[in-house]
């Protein structure tokens, strides 16, 4: 069975390249992840930069990305 991750946050439904970004940004054995809008807030960034390093980390090959 496929485990369902929220958000610490707001208690959204995360997607697997959300969790990724999070252990890149923030540290690789994390336990709680943040949606992309609670990230954006907590980076002080917009959703759409967090959007275009998801792709960045991708074609860069990035193993938390597969």
């Amino acid at each position: 069975m496929k485990k369902i991750f929220k958000c610490k946050f707001c208690g959204s439904t995360l997607k697997k390249d959300w969790i990724a970004l999070n252990q890149k940004l923030i540290h690789r054995d994390l336990k709680e992840f943040m949606c992309l809008k609670c990230l954006a807030e907590d980076f002080n960034c917009t959703v759409e930069d967090l959007q275009n390093k998801i792709e960045q980390f991708k074609e860069e090959g990035c193993t938390l990305f597969l």
